[in-house]
C-alpha cells in the first residue's frame, strides 16, 4: 500500500531539489558575516586613527630615523609624529645619552612642530645579562640609595642640550617579567624607591620639561605589575606594552585577562592619569588582522597619549613582508585616503 498519493511526492522531491540549491550557493551569510547584497564580509576595518599620535620603531641608530620617511610614504604621505628609540643599557656610558644617538632624533623632531620623542631608559647597567636575582635586587637598592644620581644626571643634561628636554621617558619598562636587570621582582619595594630617586634628579635638571611613562608588559609576568607603580606625583604617563602573545589568545582574551589590556586602562583612569601603547605589534599568531584591527580600534577607544609599531619581524607590518593582512588593516587606518590599499 502506497501512503502518499502521486501528486504530494512529486511536490515533496521539488521542494527538496530547492533547498539543495540554496545549500549549494556560495556565499551565503556566515556566523559573524552580516548580508551585503547576498554576500557574507568580514567585520569592518578600523576607522581611521585621527588625534593619535602614532610612530613606527624602524631603528635606534641615524638609518631608524631615515626610514620613518619610507614609513610615511607606505602610508600614503601621513606624518608620523612619535619618534621612539632605546638607550644601550650595556653600560652606563651608554645610558648616559651620547651625541650620535641624540642628534639624529633632535634634528628629526625640530623639522616640524609638534612632534614626540619618546626614549626608553634602562635603570640599570648590563641589561640583558640575565643577572641573578641577588645581583639585581642589591642594584636596586644601590641605586635608591643614590649610587647612580650621577649618570641620570648627565642623561638629563644631554638630553636639554639636544632640545630633547620635553620627551618623554619609558623608565625601567617591563618591570614585571625577567627579560631586563631593572627588573621589579626581586625587591618592590627598592624598585620603587629607586623609580622615585631617578625621577627627582632628572626633574632637577634646569630646562626639562620630562614626562614619565611607567609601562609594564601585558598580562600577569613574573610579578603582577601594579605591585610595581612608584605613585602618582612621580608618574605622568601609564603606559603598557602589548604584543600579539601568547600563541592562541585571541585579541578579546588580551583585553579581559588578568592584568591585561581593560585592567590597564581602569588602573589609569582610577590614579587619573593618561595611557600609552609604546610597544606593539605582531608575535606569537602570526599574520593576525584581527590582532591589529582590535589594537587600532582600542587605541581610538582610549586615545593614548601616543602608539608606536614595533616594526621589525616578526612583529612589524612596513618592515616585514609576513604580515600583508595585518599590513592592509594598518594602512587602512593610518594612512590617507590616497594611500589606502
Amino acid at each position: 500500500m502506497n501512503p502518499l498519493p502521486s501528486w504530494p511526492r512529486a511536490a515533496l522531491t521539488v521542494l527538496l531539489a530547492a533547498l539543495a540549491v540554496l545549500l549549494l550557493v556560495p556565499d551565503r551569510l556566515a556566523p559573524g558575516g552580516r548580508h551585503a547584497g547576498g554576500r557574507a564580509v568580514p567585520a569592518p576595518d578600523p576607522e581611521p586613527l585621527p588625534g593619535v599620535p602614532s610612530g613606527f620603531f624602524t631603528g635606534s641608530d641615524e638609518a631608524g630615523v631615515r626610514r620613518i620617511a619610507g614609513v610615511q610614504a607606505w602610508l600614503g604621505g601621513a606624518a608620523l609624529s612619535v619618534g621612539h628609540t632605546y638607550l644601550p643599557g650595556d653600560r652606563w656610558s651608554n645610558i648616559e645619552g651620547h651625541a650620535a644617538l641624540f642628534g639624529p632624533w633632535a634634528r628629526w623632531k625640530a623639522e616640524r612642530p609638534g612632534r614626540l620623542f619618546v626614549l626608553n631608559v634602562p635603570l640599570l647597567d648590563r641589561s640583558e645579562e640575565g643577572l641573578a636575582d641577588a645581583e639585581v635586587r642589591a642594584g636596586l637598592r644601590r641605586g635608591a640609595a643614590g649610587a647612580f644620581d650621577g649618570h641620570f644626571r648627565v642623561l638629563g643634561e644631554r638630553l636639554v642640550e639636544h632640545g630633547l628636554g620635553d620627551a618623554v621617558l619609558v623608565l625601567g619598562w617591563e618591570m614585571n617579567g625577567t627579560t631586563y636587570s631593572h627588573r621589579c621582582g626581586p625587591d618592590p619595594t627598592a624598585w620603587k624607591a629607586y623609580w622615585r630617586r631617578v625621577v627627582e634628579v632628572l626633574r632637577g635638571v634646569p630646562g626639562q620639561r620630562f614626562r614619565f611613562d611607567f609601562t609594564p608588559s601585558r598580562g600577569l609576568d613574573a610579578v603582577a605589575w601594579p605591585r610595581c607603580y612608584p605613585g602618582d606625583d612621580v608618574v605622568d604617563i601609564i603606559g603598557m606594552d602589548a604584543y600579539d602573545q601568547p600563541a592562541g589568545l585571541s585579541f578579546e582574551e588580551q583585553v579581559t585577562e588578568e592584568y591585561g589590556l581593560e585592567h590597564h586602562v581602569r588602573f589609569a583612569a582610577a590614579h587619573g592619569k593618561p595611557v600609552s601603547y609604546p610597544e606593539w605589534g605582531l608575535f606569537r599568531n602570526g599574520d593576525n588582522p584581527l590582532y591589529v584591527r582590535g589594537m587600532l580600534d582600542w587605541f581610538a577607544a582610549h586615545r593614548p597619549v601616543y602608539q608606536t609599531v614595533t616594526d621589525y619581524c616578526p612583529h612589524g607590518v612596513w618592515g616585514c613582508a609576513d604580515n600583508p593582512e595585518s599590513a592592509r588593516i594598518v594602512r587602512r587606518a593610518l594612512g590617507v585616503p590616497s594611500g589606502r590599499s
